[in-house]
């Protein structure tokens, strides 16, 4: 028995997304990410074997994204075995949505624990910045896709509820694909 045919004809609200399409690469990439990361403060860390909420300690100009880790955990023998990692972020309820893939690595260098440390970290790491089982994961993304607002949640709510008594849609988002 053959597969029904599939009609891959371009549909209106494919056209639309297309028209919202923006990719960035380089520096326009890495300003989007940081964007994002810095509304965000949290993301899921996928690892090869296990996925985990992770507090975001800081986002390079570059792109790059550091976080606080216990050396002896499971997600940094993940990583030492394999540092390819997906990040996932969501900013807000309705906005700032982004997947990144990069490359992750560890790190027990005093003066960039230093430069990362928080008091909240003191709840994962009670001796303080000192504890010697704190490490760094740094993640370098390499590819990712991003969905947000042009003008913010409140713009994109007002053009949401005028699309819906128009019977028409109004987005006010972005799309696209990263690369740093």
């Amino acid at each position: 028995m053959n597969p029904p045919s599939q009609d891959l004809t371009p549909t209106h609200a494919d056209r639309e997304l297309d028209d919202l399409r923006r990719d960035l690469a380089g520096a326009g990439a890495a300003e989007k990410i940081k964007e994002i990361v810095d509304k965000a403060d949290t993301c899921f860390l996928v690892t090869h074997g296990g996925v985990r909420p992770m507090g975001v300690r800081a986002c390079d100009e570059d792109g790059t994204i550091w976080f606080l880790s216990d050396k002896h955990s499971h997600k940094n023998a993940q990583i030492a075995a394999n540092p390819q990692v997906e990040l996932y972020f969501q900013a807000s309820e309705h906005s700032g949505f982004m997947h990144l893939s990069g490359q992750a690595q560890l790190s027990e260098d005093r003066a960039l624990i230093d430069k990362l440390w928080t008091p909240l970290a003191r709840t994962w790491f009670p001796q303080g910045k000192e504890d010697p089982c704190i490490s760094v994961i740094g993640v370098k993304p390499t590819v990712g896709q991003y969905w947000d607002n042009k003008h913010g949640d409140a713009v994109a709510g007002v053009k949401m509820l005028i699309g819906a008594a128009l019977g028409k849609p109004l987005t006010d988002g972005e799309l696209g694909e990263l690369r740093p």
